[in-house]
């Protein structure tokens, strides 16, 4: 099982470098970045970082660990400008990129900033396009491609990826008719939200659409999000602000063990742990800490 890490979108630049070099340090084995232009709320005014130009900032700076985009909207780049950014991403970072990719599916960032939502259907199309456009301009000296969305004529790559023939391709999301029958056509790696339950019912879907096309399920690894929380935190919290609504998974170091280990039951390869809703650098660090000490060496 792979661990990897999702820090908080607020976070100061300073901090988060900070943060991601001390999780590098500490074992983690990947770090993600949200890619979204502002909170997903109804004041959308708080800070938010930049998905690319940060995680590009990260690929010099930090070693070793895996580091990628934990989904790139489709919708917010056009897909051969995307693959350009990833091959450079890939090549400053040494080759440990993975490239993300979803439909997207915030509409506050879009509306406010005047990019087309499009329908569910339209964005699934775009990604799968998209997936299309740029894996053959990683693999081959130049492209052409009539799509309904997209057209290139002729167009090169290069530099290319460091990662040959491509960095990796993760597929977000869990629609079972459409989403997993992209993930199983072009994804190396797909990535869900959901209990453990609800993966694995998903797997099965993913399973069945790569019987369907001839691929080897097994060429596809799993991963999940999820935030574990000590129940201590969440009581010291509660004392403090009266609330706390964030979709958590809580319990003591027994309970938390459980979770994950219902995760790998489920057939998950990589679990990425979130921010755990603690707001600020130092409390992150705390708790991720805590996660390596307490949780993850009982999943060597």
């Amino acid at each position: 099982m792979r661990f990897s890490a999702y820090p908080g979108a607020a976070m100061p630049w300073n901090d988060l470098l900070d943060l991601t070099l001390h999780l590098e340090w500490t074992g983690w084995g990947g770090i993600w970045i949200a890619d979204h232009f502002m909170p997903n709320q109804k004041d959308p005014r708080g800070p938010y970082k930049e998905a690319w130009t940060t995680l590009t900032a990260i690929a010099a700076r930090v070693p070793r660990v895996r580091i990628g985009v934990l989904v790139s909207g489709i919708t917010y780049r056009q897909p051969a400008v995307l693959a350009k950014m990833a091959a450079q991403v890939d090549i400053i970072s040494g080759g440990r990129l993975v490239l993300g990719l979803g439909a997207a599916w915030q509409e506050n960032d879009h509306f406010r900033y005047g990019i087309p939502f499009y329908t569910v259907g339209e964005r699934l199309g775009r990604l799968e396009e998209a997936c299309q456009v740029i894996r053959s301009l990683f693999e081959n000296d130049k492209t052409t491609f009539e799509g309904r969305y997209y057209q290139l004529q002729e167009a090169p790559l290069c530099p290319k990826p460091l990662q040959r023939p491509r960095p990796p391709v993760l597929i977000g999301g869990g629609g079972e008719e459409v989403t997993l029958r992209i993930a199983a056509q072009w994804a190396d790696e797909w990535n869900a939200l959901g209990t453990p339950e609800e993966l694995k019912r998903k797997m099965a879907v993913l399973d069945r659409h790569c019987a369907n096309i001839g691929r080897d399920p097994a060429e596809i690894k799993r991963s999940a999000c999820a935030t574990l929380v000590p129940k201590d935190i969440v009581a010291e919290r509660d004392r403090e602000e009266g609330t706390y609504r964030l979709p958590l998974i809580i319990g003591d170091v027994v309970e938390l063990r459980r979770s994950v280990q219902q995760y790998i039951d489920a057939g998950v390869d990589e679990l990425v742990v979130s921010p755990l809703g603690l707001g600020n650098a130092r409390e992150e660090k705390e708790e991720y800490d805590r996660f390596m000490q307490e949780i993850a060496p009982e999943f060597p």
